[in-house]
This record gives structure tokens, sequence and C-alpha cells, in this order.
């Protein structure tokens, strides 16, 4: 059963939910290296919630992130033969990999939040608290989600290249020099913004034309939360379109002013930062460059080039409140 069925039949994606059966199973690909370090109180609570709904469930455990898309594709098939419901238990990143491996398979998809920022539950009122969400799961309607593409890799918070995919490995670098805490994360961050040269010299062009700009980071939002909270609207998302911003080239003083304005939400109205929304966005190094690094909801990987920005054919099906509001997490 669709919802609001037109008077002619309607292609999938024209279709905003679909009931889901109350007795499906759950597939739940749970990363015990993500946000939560007790494994063993996560797994109590989804025994605890989902038993006594008498929901059939099983949980694939992922203990090295390597085996995170292998056990991804394999709960999915499993879920087209079985009608199960695919569940991603994990951070953004997780629940990114297992997206990638649902996206097209038309599997309900279902998510347990168990990172540290949780952007794409809270955009659609998924609670973070893991009792809570296992009840969500036990909804009977999935509505669709819009997911951006760079090239093929799948993007639901955001894209980007640049300085944030350098910010993201150097804290990674830090992290496992020096401890998993906030403290070094913040120090990282900050070691980055002030030490950081890169300027990227790229052509862009989409349905507005073509043009060159000089910029240390092309970031690409497909989540209306993460882009409202730092000052940008995120209006047309959901709509078929996604926001690109970048940054005018500036000193370290510069950008450590901008990050004070992102923080209070201000970072939309500094001059030296363009928003604007596109269906389709094709990126090249004006150096010929035949690859670029890549952060993909966290995760950074090199991709060849060019760089092509879109949203996703398909959507995905997610089981979530029906009336969204998003978590203030």
């Amino acid at each position: 059963m669709v919802g609001r069925m037109p008077t002619e039949l309607a292609t999938e994606e024209q279709l905003p939910w679909r009931a889901v059966s109350t007795a499906a199973p759950l597939l739940i690909v749970l990363n015990v290296g993500s946000g939560h370090s007790d494994t063993a109180e996560v797994r109590s609570v989804i025994e605890r919630v989902l038993g006594a709904a008498g929901r059939p469930f099983t949980v694939h455990e992922v203990k090295d992130g390597a085996d995170l898309s292998q056990i991804a594709a394999a709960a999915v098939e499993n879920a087209r033969e079985t009608g199960a419901v695919v569940v991603a238990a994990g951070g953004d990143g997780t629940i990114n990999t297992v997206a990638q491996a649902t996206l097209g398979s038309g599997c309900a998809f279902g998510v347990l939040p168990l990172g540290t920022f949780n952007y794409f539950s809270r955009a659609h009122g998924i609670p973070s608290e893991p009792e809570e969400a296992c009840r969500i799961l036990l909804g009977d309607r999935a509505f669709q989600v819009q997911v951006g593409l760079v090239n093929d890799r799948v993007f639901l918070v955001n894209g980007s290249i640049g300085l944030y995919p350098q910010l993201l490995e150097e804290r990674e670098d830090a992290k496992r020099r020096l401890g998993r805490t906030r403290w070094v994360a913040i120090g990282a961050a900050l070691k980055t913004l002030f030490t950081a040269h890169l300027q990227l010299r790229l052509d862009i062009e989409s349905k507005q034309g073509r043009r060159h700009i000089v910029t240390p980071t092309l970031f690409v939002g497909n989540n209306r939360l993460q882009l409202e909270r730092v000052g940008i609207s995120g209006g047309a998302l959901d709509d078929h379109r996604l926001t690109a911003v970048t940054l005018a080239p500036v000193s370290p003083l510069g950008m450590l002013g901008l990050v004070l304005r992102a923080i209070i939400g201000k970072l939309g109205a500094a001059e030296q930062v363009e928003s604007f929304d596109f269906e389709t966005l094709t990126v090249r190094s004006r150096f010929r460059a035949r690859h670029f690094k890549v952060a993909t909801d966290g995760e950074v990987e090199r991709m060849r080039a060019p760089l092509r920005f879109r949203v996703a054919p398909h959507a995905l099906w997610l089981i979530r409140p029906s009336e969204r509001r998003e978590d203030p997490g």
C-alpha cells in the first residue's frame, strides 16, 4: 500500500510514503565502533524493545570497519529476498555506508543513531536515545528521503573537497596519536585552520553556466538541519536540489572568524561566503588534477575527476515519525 495515490498511476519517485508490514523482520547492521562504547547495552535495548513488540530481528555486528560494506550488502540481499527492513545502527558514516548498499534496492531503511552528531537522524525526527529510536522502527510507514551523490558515492548529510577533508584526516591522525577526546579533536581542527594553505582553483558548471572560482573548500549540503545551524538556508533541499557553499580566500584569522560565525549561526551573512542551489554540479581542477580527496558524511576517499554532484535518481524509503520534527539532539 502506498499513501497519497494520485488518480493516474505514479512512479515510485512521486510517492511520498508507502506502507511497511509490522511483521517484516528487521536486519540490524550494528557498528560496534560507533559513538556508544557499551555495545552490550545497545543490544540489550534492541532485544528488550523489539522482543516486547514481538518483532523478528537479527543483529549483524561489525567489529572491523573494513567489513561494513560487505556486511551491509549481504543484509540488503537478504532483505530483498525476505521482505525485511534494513537498519543501520551507528554514526553518520555507518548510516552512509548502509544507505549506499540499500539505495535502489526497494528495501525500507531504518536508523538507530549511535554517533556523535547524528545529523541525518535528527533532521528526520529520529531521537538519539536508543530505546526511543527502536520504537520508531516499529512504525508502519516509510517516507521518501532525498539522497545526494558525488560521482556514484552516496552522501546523506554533506560532500566536500578542500579544507574539510583535510581537517577530517588531520583530526583522525591526532586522535590515533593522542587519544579520542573532544579536546584533541578541537586542537587538531584549530591547527588545520591556522596552518592550511590549500586553495582550490576550480571550474564549476551547472545550469546557471560555467565559471572559475578560487576557494579553500567546496561544501555541498543535503541536510537542512546542518546548514541552518550555521546560518545558511537549506530551503531548496528535498526539492531535487542540493546546496553548495564556497569561501573566498581568507587569512588564518579570517578563517577563525568564519568558524565563530558558523558557531553562532551567522555564516551565511559573511561577505566571504557564497551559497547557491543546484540540480547537478560538475567540478574540475584548473590544474587538471586527476583525483580529488572527497569527504562524504565524515569519511574521506580519493575520487577520480571530474566530480559530479547531483541528487540520486532513487530515494531512500526511511522509517521515521509520520510528523517529522527535528530532534534537537
